[in-house]
């Protein structure tokens, strides 16, 4: 644990995930004003260039307001319902709110079904970077109407974490109704002093976490160390914060020191290198040329449909696979990008041909040299 914050390179794309205490300032409304505020900083970084992505709660809370409705029993059936009526007022009131600075907004909602399925996360990812592509601020949240314990991710705090690797993001803010992690609970301890750097998370840092102050959110403190060690492990830095703090989301991005910052030892491409090593099944293979192993061995190259001779078993865009040269010996793994019966139309053709014999292209390449490891 350190006082100081390291600095580290300009950023790209913000995950900024908003906590229902944060949207209603601990009332059982939306507080506006406050959202105006959140939107002012997001509508100022994206101005300068950077990717905001919004995971925002708050459709409960809508909802009992809509509904005039502050007393309901939390049922699970009454949560849904809720969370149904809420969400459409929720984006139509971020809509409005950024409409006041020329910014388009996309909703997508998530399950962890989205997440854990290949060809799915694979469809979210490509959603989300088309509508940041296209500069248009995505909303997620978790589809709370239809979610079921066995398919939802359970918070957005731990949603966000995904969220964050989803659009290989660099940094993820959590806002909340607590100013960052302290060396014990700020609200009993007035001795509690302020952690603004954590480097490792240890099993002293989950044991300081606490619950949550609002009676309306899903997460507390604990579910916050939870999403920095998730993103972490991705190469992705997070920041727990006050969400009312002033200018909190710029201070943040301009690596002033606020909240607890949450240091990752890997860069982001490496962490996404160790996980396809490591840690993921390998589903199938790619027999490539002399030409494509040169080309990736010698020069770290992407692979190209050119250079492809075959594929051996049956796998979905997505997965991770085996990249062989025609001795079968193994050269790289990483992502693929097309299903095996597509590579299998399109293999030995140029990039340039790719859309004409499939219909559709999902990029001119098979596996990028960013998700392509050698063996």
């Amino acid at each position: 644990m350190k006082t100081n914050v390291k600095k580290s390179s300009k950023r790209k794309t913000i995950v900024v995930k908003l906590g229902t205490s944060v949207l209603t300032s601990g009332t059982a409304k939306l507080d506006r004003a406050h959202m105006v505020e959140i939107v002012r900083q997001c509508a100022l970084l994206h101005q300068q260039g950077y990717h905001i992505v919004v995971v925002t709660s708050g459709a409960i809370a809508a909802g009992k307001e809509h509904l005039n409705m502050p007393d309901i029993e939390p049922t699970v059936a009454n949560k849904q319902m809720l969370a149904a009526v809420g969400q459409g007022q929720l984006v139509r009131e971020w809509e409005n709110l950024f409409k006041i600075y020329g910014l388009h907004v996309g909703q997508m909602l998530l399950t962890r079904a989205d997440l854990d399925d290949h060809v799915r996360f694979i469809n979210a990812r490509d959603t989300l970077t088309t509508l940041l592509h296209h500069r248009i601020i995505p909303l997620i949240n978790e589809n709370d109407a239809v979610a079921t314990r066995e398919i939802k991710v359970g918070d957005n705090d731990n949603l966000s974490a995904l969220v964050s690797l989803l659009a290989d993001a660099e940094l993820l803010l959590l806002l909340t109704d607590q100013v960052g992690l302290f060396t014990s609970d700020p609200r009993s301890n007035p001795d509690a002093k302020l952690i603004t750097e954590i480097d490792t998370i240890t099993d002293e840092i989950h044991a300081l976490a606490g619950g949550s102050v609002g009676g309306l959110g899903t997460g507390g403190m604990a579910t916050k160390i939870e999403s920095a060690s998730v993103a972490n492990r991705g190469g992705i830095e997070v920041i727990i914060a006050s969400g009312h703090k002033k200018n909190v989301i710029l201070e943040a991005v301009q690596n002033k020191p606020v909240g607890t910052r949450f240091i990752s030892e890997y860069s982001r491409l490496e962490a996404r290198k160790n996980w396809i090593f490591a840690g993921s099944r390998v589903d199938g293979t790619i027999v490539v040329d002399q030409g494509a192993e040169k080309a990736l061995v010698k020069s770290g190259a992407s692979l190209l449909s050119k250079g492809i001779i075959g594929t051996k078993k049956s796998f979905l865009r997505g997965y991770v696979v085996l990249v062989c040269n025609q001795a079968g010996d193994e050269l790289a793994r990483g992502v693929v990008r097309y299903k095996s019966i597509d590579i299998d139309k399109i293999k030995g053709l140029h990039s340039d041909q790719i859309e004409a014999t499939l219909g559709y292209e999902h990029g001119t390449v098979v596996i990028h040299r960013d998700d392509l490891v050698l063996l």
